[in-house]
């Protein structure tokens, strides 16, 4: 058969893979092993930074980020290295100041990220707008993505639109971020057909196997037009992780599009991530499809922390009650799509409001900033009454976010002078302080 299109693949065994099927526990030093490797399985990049790795990495493994993206650079020299962004919340939970985000931009290219993946929780591009403008002017490539989701007001015509403005504003690729694997083969065809009618930048399919669909629709949004689709090493594949770049590979190579991808190669990886499994077995969760999400439209990771959440609380059996419950509140609250910090809001507020058994007698204070406009613009207008109910006469901002907040580096570079010993310190500590200066102090004592 004559080959007629290659499909790239991204790989997020680093980062996204092992955020999803390990609780983001993974060392710089179990990586390092298989690095060389996967610098010459010819990915188009490695997805290995950002999300929650930057904050495990201070937390829990006592590491410094930063450090992680310059050794990895060391041995993978030749394949492009992409990170995972919120927008105006970077890697943290709320929105941070101007001056923030662009140092953090700055000094992530700086140390070796080629490719920067921007998404709002919101998909309100006023969030989106400064991280793509500052990646392009520091000389990375600005991928924007968009959450994808499913509600009355998130339909065909709604995403081709936020992708020609994305496009419009400058844009280099764009990402359809299906973060709880809803999009449907049938759908992904649709959608991918629609936007190729549109814009003119590669456009990267990103899914998890969550509810059992992705990989089926890899391949159809590929024969729709698709560039790039996401992908993980088997060993950690499948459940609430992306396909397996091994069957995706095996399956293209019957078509007529090829990866040019090395399967040999990528066993031999396999068996040290596998044999390393034993080492994190606390935090690791099996491969398993949970069907679901398809009802409750909820990522498997907010399924999983909602019940371990009830369990601590001695609600183990308002499970089902929960999982009822967030679906109507996301209606309330205009359809967010559930992703960080969303899904936490959303999942929170259902706790309590079934907790309580009279919803909304308790708000929690991400809710109340949310309705406020703190965190941007609702995909659909709230209720009046809900508005109400929540904030009370309390007025809703209407400007972006971001407007209202002072500049925080030069007041956080004094409070840690002591600290630090790199620029990339400071942000560290703005992200997160109390994680951050836990690690400090672990490290002038192991110095």
């Amino acid at each position: 058969m004559n080959v007629s299109r290659k499909v790239k693949i991204t790989d997020t065994t680093y980062r996204d893979a092992h955020q999803s099927r390990m609780a983001t526990r993974m060392s710089t030093a179990d990586m390092l092993p298989v690095a060389e490797d996967m610098n010459r399985m010819g990915f188009w990049a490695l997805e290995m930074w950002g999300g929650a790795t930057f904050d495990s990495a201070l937390r829990f493994i006592k590491e410094d980020p930063w450090e992680r993206i310059r050794t990895l650079r060391k041995h993978i020299p030749d394949t492009k290295f992409m990170m995972l962004l919120r927008g105006q919340n970077l890697l943290g939970y709320h929105h941070y100041p101007d001056d923030v985000v662009t140092a953090f931009i700055e000094a992530s290219v700086r140390n070796g990220i080629d490719i920067i993946r921007i998404f709002d929780a919101l998909n309100d591009i006023r969030n989106m707008q400064l991280s793509i403008e500052t990646t392009k002017e520091v000389g990375g490539h600005a991928q924007a993505a968009v959450s994808y989701t499913i509600s009355p007001v998130h339909d065909i015509p709604h995403y081709v639109e936020m992708a020609t403005e994305l496009e419009r504003i400058g844009a280099d690729s764009l990402c359809i971020k299906d973060m709880a694997g809803l999009l449907t083969p049938y759908r992904g065809y649709r959608l991918v057909k629609e936007l190729k009618k549109e814009i003119q930048i590669p456009i990267e399919i990103h899914s998890h196997m969550t509810s059992g669909m992705a990989a089926m629709t890899y391949l159809k949004c590929i024969e729709a037009g698709a560039d790039i689709i996401d992908c993980c090493l088997s060993s950690f594949a499948d459940g609430s992780s992306q396909p397996p770049a091994e069957s995706m590979v095996a399956v293209l190579e019957e078509s007529e599009y090829e990866t040019g991808l090395d399967l040999e190669m990528m066993e031999g990886a396999n068996k040290h991530f596998n044999a390393l499994k034993e080492n994190y077995e606390e935090f690791f969760t099996e491969a398993s499809t949970d069907a679901r999400v398809l009802i409750y439209q909820i990522p498997g990771g907010m399924i999983s922390n909602l019940r371990s959440q009830l369990a601590a609380q001695g609600m183990a059996e308002k499970a089902e009650e929960v999982l009822t419950e967030v679906p109507r509140v996301r209606e309330e609250m205009g359809y967010p799509p559930l992703v960080t910090p969303m899904s936490q809001i959303v999942g929170t507020q259902a706790v309590l409001n079934v907790a309580t058994g009279n919803r909304y007698s308790v708000k929690s204070k991400e809710i109340r900033d949310y309705v406020r406009g703190l965190y941007g613009r609702p995909p659909k207008p709230i209720s009046k009454e809900i508005k109400e109910l929540i904030i009370g006469d309390e007025e809703v901002l209407e400007t972006r976010p971001a407007d209202q907040l002072e500049p925080m580096m030069e007041k956080a570079e004094k409070e840690i002078a002591q600290y630090i010993r790199q620029p990339e310190d400071v942000l560290s500590y703005v992200l997160f302080p109390k994680p951050a200066l836990e690690f400090f102090e672990h490290r002038e004592q192991n110095s």
